[in-house]
Protein backbone atom coordinates (compact mmCIF):
# COMPACT_ATOMS: atom_id res chain seq x y z
CA UNK A 1 0.00 0.00 0.00
CA UNK A 2 1.39 3.63 -1.04
CA UNK A 3 1.48 6.05 2.10
CA UNK A 4 0.34 9.26 1.16
CA UNK A 5 2.38 11.90 2.22
CA UNK A 6 1.45 15.76 2.64
CA UNK A 7 1.72 18.07 0.28
CA UNK A 8 4.97 20.17 0.49
CA UNK A 9 4.69 23.64 -0.36
CA UNK A 10 8.15 26.01 -0.79
CA UNK A 11 8.62 28.49 2.04
CA UNK A 12 6.38 31.21 2.52
CA UNK A 13 7.96 34.23 3.16
CA UNK A 14 8.68 35.45 7.35
CA UNK A 15 5.24 36.78 8.36
CA UNK A 16 3.51 36.58 5.09
CA UNK A 17 -0.02 36.22 4.40
CA UNK A 18 -0.64 33.26 2.57
CA UNK A 19 -2.83 34.51 -0.44
CA UNK A 20 -1.17 37.90 -0.67
CA UNK A 21 2.53 35.82 -1.95
CA UNK A 22 1.23 32.94 -3.28
CA UNK A 23 0.08 31.60 -6.18
CA UNK A 24 -1.99 29.03 -7.49
CA UNK A 25 -1.46 27.74 -10.94
CA UNK A 26 -3.34 24.48 -13.33
CA UNK A 27 -1.40 23.11 -16.41
CA UNK A 28 -3.49 21.47 -18.70
CA UNK A 29 -2.70 19.23 -21.74
CA UNK A 30 -4.22 20.98 -24.51
CA UNK A 31 -5.06 17.78 -26.44
CA UNK A 32 -7.87 17.48 -23.57
CA UNK A 33 -11.10 17.25 -24.92
CA UNK A 34 -13.53 20.49 -23.02
CA UNK A 35 -15.17 17.89 -20.46
CA UNK A 36 -11.76 16.37 -19.66
CA UNK A 37 -10.33 20.15 -19.54
CA UNK A 38 -13.20 20.80 -16.35
CA UNK A 39 -13.13 17.34 -14.74
CA UNK A 40 -9.36 17.21 -14.72
CA UNK A 41 -9.12 21.21 -13.18
CA UNK A 42 -12.35 20.25 -10.96
CA UNK A 43 -10.00 17.13 -9.55
CA UNK A 44 -6.98 19.10 -9.31
CA UNK A 45 -8.68 22.54 -7.92
CA UNK A 46 -9.69 20.02 -4.94
CA UNK A 47 -6.16 18.64 -4.09
CA UNK A 48 -4.46 21.95 -3.78
CA UNK A 49 -7.98 22.78 -1.70
CA UNK A 50 -7.50 19.55 0.30
CA UNK A 51 -3.71 20.53 0.94
CA UNK A 52 -3.68 24.40 1.99
CA UNK A 53 -6.66 25.21 4.16
CA UNK A 54 -4.82 28.93 4.71
CA UNK A 55 -5.65 29.30 0.82
CA UNK A 56 -9.80 29.26 1.29
CA UNK A 57 -11.70 32.29 1.85
CA UNK A 58 -14.39 32.85 3.95
CA UNK A 59 -18.17 31.82 3.19
CA UNK A 60 -20.36 33.85 0.64
CA UNK A 61 -23.65 35.13 2.22
CA UNK A 62 -26.40 36.31 -0.02
CA UNK A 63 -28.61 39.49 0.88
CA UNK A 64 -31.18 37.31 2.10
CA UNK A 65 -28.80 35.78 4.60
CA UNK A 66 -28.28 32.33 2.86
CA UNK A 67 -24.91 31.01 3.01
CA UNK A 68 -22.64 29.26 0.53
CA UNK A 69 -19.59 27.77 0.54
CA UNK A 70 -16.05 29.51 0.62
CA UNK A 71 -13.99 29.45 -1.93
CA UNK A 72 -10.23 30.27 -2.97
CA UNK A 73 -9.29 33.11 -1.35
CA UNK A 74 -6.94 33.98 -4.57
CA UNK A 75 -7.01 33.71 -8.36
CA UNK A 76 -6.18 30.72 -9.89
CA UNK A 77 -4.45 30.68 -13.06
CA UNK A 78 -5.11 27.70 -15.92
CA UNK A 79 -2.58 27.53 -18.81
CA UNK A 80 -2.89 24.80 -21.58
CA UNK A 81 0.82 23.14 -22.63
CA UNK A 82 1.30 20.66 -25.13
CA UNK A 83 1.85 17.23 -23.47
CA UNK A 84 6.10 17.88 -23.42
CA UNK A 85 5.64 21.41 -21.53
CA UNK A 86 2.96 19.76 -19.56
CA UNK A 87 6.20 17.03 -18.30
CA UNK A 88 8.33 19.99 -18.28
CA UNK A 89 6.51 21.94 -15.90
CA UNK A 90 5.75 18.76 -13.58
CA UNK A 91 9.45 18.65 -13.58
CA UNK A 92 10.16 22.27 -12.56
CA UNK A 93 7.53 21.82 -9.71
CA UNK A 94 9.29 18.70 -8.50
CA UNK A 95 12.88 19.78 -8.71
CA UNK A 96 11.51 23.10 -6.99
CA UNK A 97 10.19 21.35 -3.95
CA UNK A 98 7.18 21.60 -4.64
CA UNK A 99 4.31 18.58 -4.57
CA UNK A 100 1.74 19.38 -6.86
CA UNK A 101 -1.29 17.64 -7.66
CA UNK A 102 -1.52 15.22 -10.84
CA UNK A 103 -4.35 14.22 -12.95
CA UNK A 104 -3.05 11.11 -15.55
CA UNK A 105 -4.56 9.40 -18.12
CA UNK A 106 -5.40 6.33 -16.37
CA UNK A 107 -7.42 8.54 -13.97
CA UNK A 108 -9.78 8.65 -16.94
CA UNK A 109 -10.49 4.94 -16.49
CA UNK A 110 -11.14 4.22 -13.26
CA UNK A 111 -14.36 4.78 -10.38
CA UNK A 112 -12.75 6.02 -7.32
CA UNK A 113 -9.81 7.25 -4.78
CA UNK A 114 -8.26 3.76 -3.98
CA UNK A 115 -8.16 3.30 -8.16
CA UNK A 116 -7.03 6.86 -8.46
CA UNK A 117 -4.26 6.30 -6.21
CA UNK A 118 -3.16 2.48 -7.33
CA UNK A 119 -2.97 3.91 -11.13
CA UNK A 120 -0.50 6.17 -9.81
CA UNK A 121 1.21 3.65 -8.15
CA UNK A 122 1.84 1.83 -10.79
CA UNK A 123 4.11 3.88 -12.87
CA UNK A 124 6.98 5.73 -12.11
CA UNK A 125 7.31 9.52 -12.82
CA UNK A 126 8.55 9.44 -16.22
CA UNK A 127 6.32 6.50 -17.71
CA UNK A 128 3.10 8.73 -16.31
CA UNK A 129 0.73 10.16 -19.18
CA UNK A 130 0.17 13.45 -16.78
CA UNK A 131 -3.11 15.11 -18.39
CA UNK A 132 -2.67 18.00 -15.51
CA UNK A 133 -1.21 19.43 -12.59
CA UNK A 134 -1.69 22.24 -10.43
CA UNK A 135 0.55 23.95 -8.03
CA UNK A 136 0.57 26.58 -5.41
CA UNK A 137 3.59 27.98 -3.54
CA UNK A 138 5.35 31.42 -3.29
CA UNK A 139 4.23 33.79 -6.16
CA UNK A 140 8.14 33.80 -7.80
CA UNK A 141 8.32 29.85 -7.53
CA UNK A 142 5.10 29.35 -9.54
CA UNK A 143 6.46 31.96 -12.04
CA UNK A 144 9.44 29.77 -12.47
CA UNK A 145 7.38 26.71 -12.25
CA UNK A 146 5.05 27.91 -15.51
CA UNK A 147 7.49 30.21 -17.19
CA UNK A 148 6.66 30.17 -20.99
CA UNK A 149 3.10 28.57 -21.13
CA UNK A 150 0.42 30.70 -21.99
CA UNK A 151 -2.92 31.16 -20.74
CA UNK A 152 -5.54 28.73 -21.52
CA UNK A 153 -7.94 30.16 -23.97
Amino acid sequence: MAVVSELKLAPEPSGATNHLHTKIAVVLDDGLTTWQKLNVTAFLASGIAATAAEAIGLSYVDADGNEYAPMFGQPVMVFGADKARVIRTLNRAVDRGVSPAIFTSALFDTGHDDENRAAVAAVGRAEMDVVGLAVRAERKVVDKIVDGLKLHR
